[in-house]
């Protein structure tokens, strides 16, 4: 499946460092909704850990190293 534009927007965030509070409140959404969205990134990308979803952010070039 493709990621969403939202489920893109959080990758980027996750990946250049922000927490989840800053997430939500950069995109007007609840914390809830971010760790739904980051399960949801995992689950689509079969990834089983933060730092390997960073990895994957800065591969497709959803965010720079």
């Amino acid at each position: 499946d493709a990621l969403s534009v939202r489920e893109r927007q959080v990758l980027q965030l996750i990946a250049e460092g922000h927490s989840t509070k800053a997430i939500a409140a950069r995109l007007a959404i609840s914390a809830k909704t971010v760790e739904s969205h980051r399960s949801k990134l995992m689950q689509k990308l079969d990834i089983h850990d933060t730092a390997s979803l960073v990895r994957y952010a800065i591969r497709s070039g959803v965010t720079q190293a």
